[in-house]
């Protein structure tokens, strides 16, 4: 229990970013069933069936990951509020994010339940007005659990527009995953042009209610401009802004695509696909994005330390890199259980170790440590830029550089020993108590993603291994990393200090996030599109290691 209240706050996003992701693909399925399979299903021949039953499938099988996900999601909060609050468990099910739970789980039950009602690979038969009613009681439910229903003024219109919201998110992104499943089961530019056109026209519904919903949010809950970069809320929502416009390019690019088909039916659909593939990516990134704003409270609630533009300004402008350490014993923890270690031994005790793992409670820190962090973000930018380089040489057709991806394995080594200090190999706290630190957590889970990512792109590169999912661990990996960076938080009690340091990882996760789909352009699509991909990841890797040479803590 006690490790569970440690973690809480960290595990809490990941699971409202896994619930939202479900959510989505299960409306999302369920709309494009119908809306599109159902009416389209006579025009598309024998594909129609298996069109409505495959759809089908995603949809059920997305509302039983849903119902798992608020299911673990309810029962966690019950244990920690139980542990922690004079509450019992009666009590925390009467509260109104109980409520709103239990009717999303039973609303996803009956979804699951009339789609799997003829079986997995018969088309379902239940009417559409029961399955839409379904969607939106679920809907209904998962909006009660959003910032709007903590609101205490313009509450029922923040309502609506979160609603709205997640709409359009369910419409466009929730419905790729049957978009391609769709045009799998379909061979001709006829079929290709029709199923193309009708979700063409799902998604601008899609983007037409994140607009509008989006537009709203923002001023309601940012207000203005200095809440838009000068806290937490607006950095995360303006990194939301910057991938919605990474998914309209794509969306773009596919809906000139499909005009094309309708005038020529033998136009190739391969950069459909892909580019569909890439949204789902980046439309991850966003759900999690969205889940980690519901961790921090609105910009319009955050009127005191918030940053200012020359704030910003001065903690970015360009300094010599850090690439000399200062001694551990200087580190504020580590003068600070010195000194618990002489007063314990005067007097006989067993010492008092200065770091609790989970304890909530910020360590100290002081000007050692500082140069402590810079000195491992410069670094690991050294590391990071002579990847890029290496990898940029590699694809003009240098062999040697081919290696590049061993590189990565030092720089696994280096965050592995330094990253947190306090904990072992360096510190006092043992390997598997620090993992009760949620800071902590988080920097140990880059390292095995840093190893997988070295090893399986050495052995693509530089030992032949044919093998296509092999080659796709790379973007992958790429991709989770951005979500990792854009769910990770420091624990620092200045809350402005805090913010300025997680306003230089948002562009990392972005760049991350680019070099990941880039990498799956690279590796799924056509010439000359793959080519044009395969110059843009290490431009991403570049800007990865000058954001990282360029960090600065003060």
């Amino acid at each position: 229990m006690s490790l569970l209240i440690d973690l809480f706050g960290y595990l809490s996003i990941v699971l409202h970013g896994l619930t939202i992701t479900a959510q989505s693909a299960m409306l999302g399925g369920l709309l494009f069933l119908v809306f599109l399979a159902r009416p389209l299903g006579a025009s598309l021949g024998m594909a129609g069936g298996s069109v409505q039953a495959g759809t089908a499938r995603i949809a059920a099988w997305s509302a039983v990951a849903l119902i798992l996900c608020e299911g673990i999601s309810l029962a966690m909060q019950t244990a920690v509020l139980v542990g922690t609050v004079d509450l019992t468990v009666a009590q925390v099910a009467g509260a109104s994010f109980f409520t709103a739970g239990f009717v999303k789980i039973a609303a996803s039950l009956a979804i699951a339940i009339a789609l799997f009602a003829r079986g997995t690979r018969a088309p379902p038969t239940v009417p559409n007005a029961a399955l839409l009613g379904l969607a939106l009681l679920e809907l209904a439910a998962a909006t009660l659990t959003t910032h709007a229903a903590a609101r205490l003024d313009g509450r029922e219109p923040l309502l609506l527009v979160a609603g709205l919201h997640q709409l359009g998110a369910a419409l466009w992104i929730g419905g790729i995953p049957s978009f391609l499943y769709a045009l799998s089961l379909v061979n001709d530019g006829r079929s290709f042009h029709t199923i193309g056109a009708r979700f063409s026209r799902m998604s601008m519904a899609g983007v037409a209610c994140i607009l509008v919903s989006g537009v709203t949010m923002s001023l309601m809950y940012i207000g203005d401009w200095q809440g838009l970069y000068g806290t937490a809320y607006g950095v995360m929502v303006g990194a939301k802004i910057a991938m919605f416009a990474g998914l309209l390019a794509l969306g773009l690019g596919n809906y000139r695509l499909i005009e094309r088909l309708g005038r020529d039916p033998a136009t190739p659909v391969n950069r459909l696909k892909r580019f569909a593939e890439a949204e789902i990516g980046i439309g991850l990134a966003i759900f999690f994005a969205a889940a980690s704003l519901t961790s921090v409270p609105p910009a319009v609630d955050l009127t005191q330390d918030r940053v200012t533009i020359a704030e910003i300004v001065d903690r970015n402008t360009p300094v010599i890199p850090r690439l000399t350490s200062p001694d551990f014993k200087s580190l504020a923890l580590a003068q600070l259980q010195a000194r618990l270690d002489q007063e314990a031994a005067a007097q006989r005790a067993a010492p008092t170790p200065a770091s609790v793992p989970g304890s909530g409670i910020f360590q100290p820190r002081n000007a050692a440590d500082v140069a402590w962090s810079e000195y491992n973000h410069h670094w690991s930018g050294l590391f990071v830029l002579a990847i890029g380089v290496l990898a940029l040489l590699n694809q003009a057709g240098v062999r040697i550089a081919r290696h590049w991806p061993l590189i990565f394995l030092g720089l696994a080594a280096f965050l592995f020993v330094r990253s947190d200090p306090e904990a072992w190999p360096m510190g006092s706290i043992g390997f598997f108590e620090s993992f009760r630190d949620v800071e902590v957590l988080q920097h140990r889970l880059v390292v095995p993603l840093i190893i997988a990512f070295a090893w399986f792109e050495w052995r693509v590169r530089a030992c032949g291994w044919d093998n296509k999912s092999a080659a796709l661990v790379f973007p992958i990996i790429c991709v989770a990393g951005g979500i990792l960076l854009l769910t990770h938080s420091h624990a620092i009690a200045n809350v402005k200090e805090q913010l300025l340091i997680e306003l230089t990882h948002t562009p990392l996760a972005l760049a991350a996030l680019g070099a990941g789909i880039a990498r799956w352009l690279e590796l799924r699509l056509d010439p000359p599109g793959n080519r044009i991909a395969g110059w843009i990841w290490p431009i991403c890797f570049l800007l990865v290691g000058l954001l990282l040479l360029l960090y600065r803590e003060a």
